[in-house]
C-alpha cells in the first residue's frame, strides 16, 4: 500500500515538473517574441491604452542604397495600406562639377552628387507600426527615428464639452426676444461652433491618420558624365578676327572725323567771337608799334 502510494506521489510531481516546464518555455518564447518586436517598432506606434487615445506622429532620417527604389517602393508600400503622400521633394546635391577637353568640338562635364527626398506621408494609425516596419527594411544606415504619441483624451472630452455648453447656449439664446443683441449673439455663437467643428474634425483625421516625416539619402557620391561642347575652343575661334577688326576700326575712325567735324560747327559762335578778339588784339598791337 505504501509503495503504491510512493508511485502515484513520484507520478504527480513529475507532471507538476512537465507542466512547469511547459509554461516555463511558453513564457521565454513570449518573451522573445516581444523583443524582436520591439528591435522593429517602438512601443509607441503601436501601443494602445484602455480608456486613452493619442495622436501618433513619427520622423525618420535614413540613408538608402538607392533614393528613387526607395521612395517608388515607399509610396507603393504606402497606398497599399490605404495613406496617402503630402510632400514629396526630390534633390540631388551637387558636390563638385569639372569640365575637360576631349576634342577641339567636344567636352565632357564630372558632375558629382548626392541624391535625398524629404517626404511627408499620412498612414492609417492601426498600420503606422506595420509602416515604419516596412521602412525600417530599406535602410542601409538609420541617423534618427522619433515616434511620438500625444495622450489627446482630455481634449476630447473638452470638446464635447464645449459642444454641449454650445448648443445649451444656442437653446437659451432661442429664447430671447428677436432684436439686434440676439442676432449677435446668435452669430458669435454659431463662429464658436464652427471653429470648434473644425478642430474637432482636426483631431479625428490625426487620431485616424498618423503623420510621418521621412528624409532619405545616399551614403555614396554619385558620378554623372554629361557631354558638352568645348566652348574654350569656341571663344578662341571668334575671340580675333583681324580683317573685320581692321575694317570697324576704319569705319569708327571715319566716324570720329565725322563728329569733330559736326563739332567745329556747333561752336562755330564761339570760333568766330575767337577770331575777332585775336584780330582786334592783333591790330591794336601794330598800332602801338607803329606810334612808337
Amino acid at each position: 500500500m505504501k509503495t503504491k502510494i510512493l508511485s502515484i506521489s513520484l507520478l504527480a510531481l513529475l507532471l507538476i515538473g512537465c507542466k512547469k516546464g511547459e509554461y516555463a518555455e511558453s513564457a521565454y518564447a513570449t518573451a522573445d517574441s516581444a523583443a524582436a518586436v520591439s528591435d522593429n517598432v517602438s512601443m509607441a506606434a503601436t501601443q494602445s491604452v484602455e480608456g486613452k487615445q493619442f495622436v501618433k506622429t513619427a520622423e525618420v532620417d535614413m540613408e538608402v542604397k538607392d533614393v528613387y527604389d526607395a521612395t517608388i517602393s515607399i509610396e507603393k508600400q504606402l497606398q497599399s495600406l490605404g495613406g496617402f503622400v503630402t510632400k514629396s521633394r526630390m534633390e540631388a546635391q551637387t558636390l563638385s562639377e569639372d569640365t575637360y577637353n576631349t576634342s577641339d568640338e567636344s567636352a565632357i562635364l564630372i558632375r558629382k552628387f548626392q541624391n535625398h527626398n524629404r517626404m511627408q506621408v499620412r498612414v492609417p494609425t492601426q498600420k503606422l507600426g506595420e509602416f515604419l516596419d516596412f521602412i525600417n527594411d530599406k535602410k542601409v544606415f538609420l541617423n534618427s527615428r522619433i515616434i511620438s504619441a500625444e495622450d489627446v483624451t482630455a481634449n476630447i472630452k473638452l470638446s464635447k464639452m464645449e459642444a454641449e455648453r454650445q448648443s445649451k447656449t444656442s437653446t437659451n439664446i432661442s429664447e430671447l426676444k428677436a432684436g439686434k443683441d440676439k442676432v449677435n449673439l446668435d452669430d458669435k455663437n454659431m463662429s464658436q461652433a464652427n471653429v470648434q467643428k473644425y478642430s474637432d474634425e482636426i483631431l479625428a483625421d490625426n487620431l485616424k491618420f498618423s503623420t510621418v516625416d521621412i528624409f532619405i539619402q545616399e551614403p555614396k557620391t554619385s558620378v554623372a558624365k554629361i557631354p558638352i561642347i568645348n566652348t574654350k575652343n569656341i571663344d578662341n575661334e571668334y575671340k580675333y578676327n583681324f580683317l573685320y577688326d581692321v575694317k570697324n576700326a576704319f569705319v569708327e575712325g571715319f566716324y570720329l572725323i565725322q563728329q569733330l567735324f559736326v563739332f567745329l560747327i556747333s561752336i562755330w559762335p564761339i570760333v568766330l567771337i575767337g577770331g575777332l578778339v585775336f584780330y582786334f588784339l592783333r591790330r591794336r598791337k601794330m598800332f602801338v608799334k607803329s606810334e612808337e
